[in-house]
């Protein structure tokens, strides 16, 4: 691991704050420790960082309310509460977190969510920079300058990178997806044109986690969904079946299709 990736951790347990830094030191990381929201705002103007492993239960000013005073571009988050209810992963993840984890947490664990999330926004950022630049190809079908995996779906004009986690609308532009909103789109697209209720969205979406994620699903459809329709032609993609379910429109091919 690159020594100059830098973690904030932001808790007002000194000895948790002391425990998560040591341990992501011992594999590679430059840890900076913060008490509270304020000192962790001090630290982000100061310098760069990573990413951001922050508390949700603070006196004064909750990790919830940092979170929404952060910037667009601030680094991605992890959240850690004590509570670790349904609502607070929910609202936690609705107002933009990247990952939400109950405590006491196995610091294995965390780590494994750290190497995710880094891993997700490492690889989207060259790609992004690529489409800005138009060195790769404005156009998903043409195949020639495509940058992909190998692995992909196509539905309606649009590409699903199953190996790199990516999505692009029909105008080649990368639409950011959360890991749970990307499970949830592989979900439909590899069951299309075919009524599926929650239950089994929940299933192949979420898998033995899907007894955490019971409400947390309906977050990630509502905002699946509306960012289809920020892309090109993604206004209809997911209908609602009243009373059955949700149908996912088009249908999908590991083969580029014409629109």
């Amino acid at each position: 691991m690159d020594m100059q990736t830098r973690i904030l951790i932001v808790d007002d347990d000194e000895g948790i704050r002391s425990l998560i830094g040591e341990f992501l030191a011992k594999h590679g990381y430059d840890t900076v420790t913060a008490a509270d929201p304020p000192a962790m705002r001090e630290h982000l103007a100061q310098g760069r960082f990573d990413l951001i492993v922050l508390d949700v239960m603070m006196p004064r000013e909750d990790g919830l309310t940092a979170l929404r005073q952060l910037g667009a571009d601030a680094p991605p988050v992890i959240m850690l509460s004590a509570v670790g209810s349904d609502v607070d992963r929910i609202v936690g993840l609705e107002m933009g977190a990247d990952d939400y984890l109950a405590k006491p947490c196995n610091p294995r664990e965390l780590l494994a969510r750290i190497r995710t999330v880094l891993r997700r926004r490492e690889t989207g950022a060259p790609l992004l920079h690529l489409v800005a630049d138009n060195t790769i190809s404005a156009s998903p079908r043409s195949g020639d300058n495509e940058i992909h995996s190998g692995e992909c779906l196509y539905f309606a004009g649009w590409r699903m990178d199953l190996g790199l986690r990516l999505l692009f609308d029909p105008a080649n532009r990368l639409i950011s997806l959360s890991d749970g909103e990307f499970r949830l789109l592989r979900a439909f697209a590899e069951h299309p044109r075919r009524v599926l209720t929650r239950d089994q969205l929940l299933d192949w979406s979420r898998g033995e986690d899907s007894e955490h994620y019971d409400r947390a699903i309906d977050v990630q459809l509502s905002r699946l969904r509306r960012k289809l329709s920020d892309g090109e032609g993604g206004q209809d993609i997911i209908r609602t079946v009243r009373n059955e379910g949700y149908l996912f429109v088009p249908s999908a091919s590991t083969e580029p299709q014409p629109r």
